[in-house]
């Protein structure tokens, strides 16, 4: 189906800037969307940002201004520009596509995640 793998993380001051990574393969052309989420153990799997199937971007208030989506469509490949990093923005992040089986069955994709953390 569609493998998702990420990269980018690690350890960062806060202020400081980080750039994720989501490079999509296998049967690519099922992707609808995409998009990045993080998640704490023992916290509810938030949304950062994400695209929507009409072409738009969607962000948590929490990082408005603070983060951009993008993508290379041509590398297969998603993007989270991160800056003005916060001590709360410390998390797992993940991504994820919904892949579009058929007329009426959707499939949730997600990557294995890649930890960012930021220092005070």
């Amino acid at each position: 189906q569609v493998q998702l793998v990420e990269s980018g993380g690690g350890l960062v001051q806060a202020g400081g800037s980080l750039r994720l990574s989501c490079k999509a393969s296998g049967n690519v052309f099922l992707i609808s969307t995409m998009g990045w989420y993080r998640q704490s153990p023992g916290k509810q799997r938030e949304l950062v940002a994400a695209f929507t199937t009409g072409g738009t971007t969607n962000s948590a208030d929490s990082v408005k201004g603070r983060f951009t989506i993008f993508r290379d469509d041509a590398k297969n490949t998603l993007f989270l520009e991160m800056n003005s990093l916060k001590p709360e923005d410390t998390d797992v992040y993940l991504c994820h596509a919904l892949a579009r089986l058929s007329i009426e069955e959707y499939l949730d994709v997600w990557g294995q995640g890649t930890l960012v953390t930021v220092s005070s």
